[in-house]
């Protein structure tokens, strides 16, 4: 069983690291990018053991990946985008949306039903976690962040007259 999960992670990670590929990331921001990913299906195999709601568990890791790709794209002066997306690949519903459109082709209505409500639960958790993040980034980090530039404006913003006096 550890031996699929392993897999699983690693699998994670190379497909991350092929989306950061097509989306031209290149040096450190392919590591970041593509390290992101395996970060992010650890995550939801590990809270596996503890948490059975998987739509639960995608929010908990897109809050956690969101996080990450703030502090990366911070210290690497990217945009977040440039982390988020090739992060929560992994997590992307595919076999749900799959299953929801098989059912809707062979006319199984009620099976269709319960999976795309099932398929909006787990896009809807990602999509929130991202929001979420974002907005508290925002909220906290800005204002601190425009302290830090008012204080330096202050100290270099000395203004000459005409005659040649500050």
């Amino acid at each position: 069983m550890i031996k699929t999960e392993i897999l699983q992670i690693i699998t994670g990670f190379l497909g991350s690291c092929g989306f950061a590929v097509l989306f031209n990331i290149r040096g450190k921001r392919l590591a970041g990018a593509a390290i992101g990913g395996l970060l992010s299906w650890a995550l939801f195999v590990l809270l596996g053991y503890w948490i059975a709601s998987e739509p639960l568990r995608y929010f908990i890791v897109s809050v956690t990946m969101s996080a990450y790709s703030e502090i990366l794209a911070r210290l690497l002066r990217t945009p977040t985008t440039t982390f988020i997306m090739t992060a929560l690949v992994p997590l992307i519903p595919g076999g749900s949306l799959y299953y929801t459109m098989a059912h809707a082709l062979s006319g199984e209505w009620t099976d269709f039903s319960g999976r795309a409500i099932y398929t909006a639960q787990l896009a809807v958790a990602l999509a929130l976690g991202i929001v979420l993040t974002a907005a508290v980034m925002r909220f906290f980090v800005r204002p601190i962040h425009r302290k830090r530039e008012s204080k330096n404006d202050k100290s270099t913003d000395k203004t000459v007259s005409a005659d040649g006096n500050q």
